[in-house]
């Protein structure tokens, strides 16, 4: 049921992050709700999530009635709740994936190799002096593919870029970062062995080669 009439014209795309408030109900008592718009992956939406939010425009704001099998199939951790959701969701719009890099499999003439085996490129130049130390304290927006063209993680996805400590990343994090300066973007082909390896321990974790495109913001 539609609540308010949006005033965009195009629907979000599965690919696409949602920019959404919403306020969860079930057995007649509030489960949950956002204080302020928060950024979703619709692809790590519920699947009854993702149907309604596909009808969408951007403005809009509807009212779902999603049975608990569609409610819930995408929860983290423990079992999930079965109950039938009523949910009022507002798409207040969309962002778009990045574009999977063009020299993904092949590094163009102008990038550097460190003797580590470390491949970078310069994207923007920043306006900062100062390099991040292997224990500093860093936030980054950054995005990430296999060899085969796959996004596996994305900040600018999830609207909020992350921070984290220099010494606690795999290897070619650690040493490309060291490189930039606030502001700086640069593109890394980070090899498996300074990465993940080519057979990861932990269930969902890229193998092989990897690039990334990572956006230094600040140093802490």
């Amino acid at each position: 049921m539609v609540l308010t009439p949006g005033t965009g014209k195009k629907h979000p795309k599965k690919t696409d992050a949602a920019k959404v408030s919403l306020t969860g109900w079930t057995g007649g008592k509030q489960a949950f709700t956002t204080r302020e718009p928060t950024v979703m992956p619709i692809e790590q939406m519920a699947p009854g999530w993702q149907e309604g939010i596909a009808l969408m425009v951007e403005g809009e704001k509807r009212r779902l009635w999603i049975p608990g099998k569609l409610a819930y199939g995408n929860a983290p951790g423990g079992p999930a709740p079965t109950e039938d959701l009523i949910l009022d969701l507002e798409f207040l719009g969309s962002v778009e994936p990045p574009a999977v890099p063009k020299d993904l499999t092949k590094p163009p003439a102008d990038a550097k190799k460190t003797e580590s085996g470390l491949v970078y490129r310069l994207l923007t130049k920043g306006t900062g002096s100062a390099h991040p130390a292997a224990t500093s304290n860093v936030t980054v927006h950054y995005s990430g593919w296999s060899k085969d063209g796959k996004m596996f993680d994305s900040s600018v996805m999830r609207g909020s870029p992350t921070s984290f400590g220099l010494n606690q990343v795999i290897p070619g994090w650690t040493e490309g970062v060291q490189l930039m300066v606030v502001g700086d973007k640069m593109r890394f082909w980070i090899p498996a062995k300074m990465a993940y390896g080519e057979t990861p321990k932990r269930p969902g974790t890229p193998a092989g080669d990897l690039v990334f495109d990572v956006e230094l913001i600040a140093i802490r």
